[in-house]
């Protein structure tokens, strides 16, 4: 690997950032200054430092958020974005999934372009489970016609679900697509209103309940190996 490709990667700075930093001898390889930012080196067995400082390099970063109301869900936008809660220089960082504005809860924030995409894909199928509060009473029969596939506005038919009572306005769901909107239109299509929604797993990756809204941490080794066992769509908050 090029050595600015490296560094850029790491987000040291911009490739003219390096190059000027390797003029002014700030970026050693192997204890040696290396002038020519085109130099090629193996991250794994050589080390690289700028300013004496080690860079340690990353091909993928995996974070567990627990995504407060108000953030969006994007990679930019003119409001604040689930990024800009992620205090980490590497490049390529993107939400796996999206959930509302108002939504809070698990979002996986990685660079990991194919297990996003196998997170992403319908075919697989992969489970999120979202923890609604709803305005009017729950009833037995909710449970009943959302396990059977429910028809929601538009005259889509969702795939059956799973949905647990908690009390008379509190329950968990669980849904294996992304269809727009999908938990707030399944609870319109029962004449009901969520006034609530908090996602708490996607497929085996359980929200740290210690993460308080806004926070977040890189997920274990455990975890990234159960994410990356199966696989499938995009939130549906």
């Amino acid at each position: 690997m090029r050595l600015d490709k490296m560094l850029a990667d790491m987000g040291i700075g911009t490739r003219n950032e390096i190059r000027k930093a390797c003029r002014d001898c700030r970026i050693a390889v192997n204890g040696e200054y290396v002038r020519n930012p085109a130099v090629h080196v193996d991250p794994e067995s050589d080390r690289v430092t700028v300013d004496e400082e080690p860079v340690l390099y990353r091909k993928y970063m995996y974070f567990m958020l627990n995504k407060p109301q108000g953030v969006i869900s994007a990679v930019r936008d003119n409001r604040m974005t689930v990024l800009d809660l992620i205090d980490c220089p590497v490049k390529g960082l993107y939400p796996v999934g999206r959930l509302d504005s108002d939504t809070e809860g698990l979002l996986l924030i990685t660079n990991d372009g194919p297990l996003g995409h196998q997170l992403l894909s319908p075919k697989h199928h992969v489970e999120k489970e979202y923890h609604v509060t709803v305005k009017n009473p729950l009833k037995d029969s909710d449970t009943q016609r959302i396990a059977s596939g429910l028809r929601i506005d538009g005259g889509e038919v969702c795939l059956p679900a799973k949905m647990i009572l908690l009390d008379d306005l509190h329950c968990r769901i669980v849904i294996t697509e992304g269809r727009y909107h999908q938990v707030k239109r399944m609870f319109r299509a029962l004449d009901n209103e969520v006034t609530a929604l908090k996602r708490i797993r996607m497929k085996h990756l359980v929200l740290d309940e210690t993460l308080a809204p806004g926070e977040y941490r890189e997920l274990t080794d455990d975890e990234l190996n159960d994410l990356r066992g199966s696989t499938s769509e995009a939130s549906a908050g």
